[in-house]
């Protein structure tokens, strides 16, 4: 991978401490087990939003896939696909959400609303008629996140024969994405109004944020920073969690994302709440050393991993995992 584009996957804002810290914080967190409870073979399916998958692990939206891959964001669906889980397409794909569809696997569709709502609605006609099953709406971008790395090495564009597929206008131009500091409630009401599909906030850290998710309608959200690339210093994920899980109180799912590097993050999580959880960068990096292959191979390793710790931990299925079974290390 051009190292230019291998920063801009594995940067974030700032001094990128909130970056740091999704991953250290799991560092922090310590498994309590339970023994003799004859786990058996584990069971690690869930249903979300009617559609059964093998993992609790799903693929996050991330943009330009192309960049890491001659296959691109297909590549990445078919992988999620062989995984039996879901893949976000990000609004920012460099393929269309149509071509990510013929892999077949199930899709939800990730929506940076835009201030103009004609247009907003002919991406979500597109998502939807591509046969998205959710939409996943990032809320915590009013402006840009200063990124020093792509700042210095003078990334601030696509390569020339690449865009962001999925900001084509009825008349085959690509737009810009435009990040609104207008953005509120009311502009998810108004989604409301134009979709029937489920919608996901994504990027709620403040437990009364949760609490108007709910309030306002909204059918899930993910707990998220945006991996560290949006405002640094920002809590870690996990640390947000169990406030969030708490103010949510079980009436809609809660996701997480960032960090989540091995089995033992992905029950941690699950653990002090979250439903599943979503991963990124190290779908971007096994995309980039294995394509199609490789993506299915890091989910498939990832959730035989997790597999393993809860027969350890003691739990058979994800929803046996509860905050008494982490602790806080002293």
């Amino acid at each position: 991978m051009d190292p230019v584009h291998a920063d801009f996957f594995a940067g974030g804002a700032g001094e990128e401490r909130t970056l740091r810290a999704n991953v250290t914080a799991y560092d922090r967190l310590r498994i309590v087990p339970r023994v003799l409870r004859a786990t058996g073979d584990r069971d690690l399916r869930i249903t979300l939003f009617g559609t059964g998958l093998a993992t609790p692990v799903l693929v996050a939206p991330t943009a330009f896939h192309l960049l890491a891959h001659p296959s691109g964001e297909a590549a990445t669906a078919e992988g999620a696909a062989a995984a039996g889980t879901v893949m976000v397409v990000s609004m920012a794909a460099t393929q269309p959400v149509e071509r990510i569809a013929e892999a077949g696997g199930p899709l939800w569709f990730q929506l940076y609303p835009q201030p103009d709502l004609a247009f907003t609605e002919h991406v979500v006609r597109r998502a939807e008629k591509a046969g998205c099953r959710a939409l996943v709406v990032t809320v915590d971008s009013p402006v840009f996140g200063r990124r020093e790395r792509d700042t210095r090495n003078g990334f601030t564009d696509l390569p020339a024969g690449l865009a962001c597929e999925n900001m084509r206008d009825a008349t085959g131009r690509a737009r810009d994405i435009v990040m609104d500091p207008g953005l509120g409630w009311d502009r998810l009401g108004w989604l409301r109004t134009v979709t029937g599909l489920p919608i996901l906030v994504k990027g709620i850290l403040h437990p009364a944020d949760a609490r108007l998710a709910v309030e306002h309608g909204m059918d899930g959200l993910i707990v998220s920073n945006h991996g560290g690339r949006q405002l640094d210093g920002a809590i870690a994920s996990v640390d947000a969690l169990p406030a969030v899980a708490e103010a949510v109180g079980g009436r809609i799912p809660v996701l997480v994302d960032g960090g989540i590097r091995r089995g033992t993050d992905v029950l941690v999580a699950l653990a002090l709440g979250a439903t599943a959880v979503l991963v990124g960068r190290p779908v971007i990096t096994a995309l980039g050393g294995g394509g199609a292959a490789g993506v299915r191979d890091h989910l498939r390793t990832l959730t035989a991993d997790l597999d393993h710790v809860m027969a350890l931990a003691g739990a058979r299925r994800p929803a046996d995992l509860t905050p008494d079974l982490v602790a806080v290390a002293r």
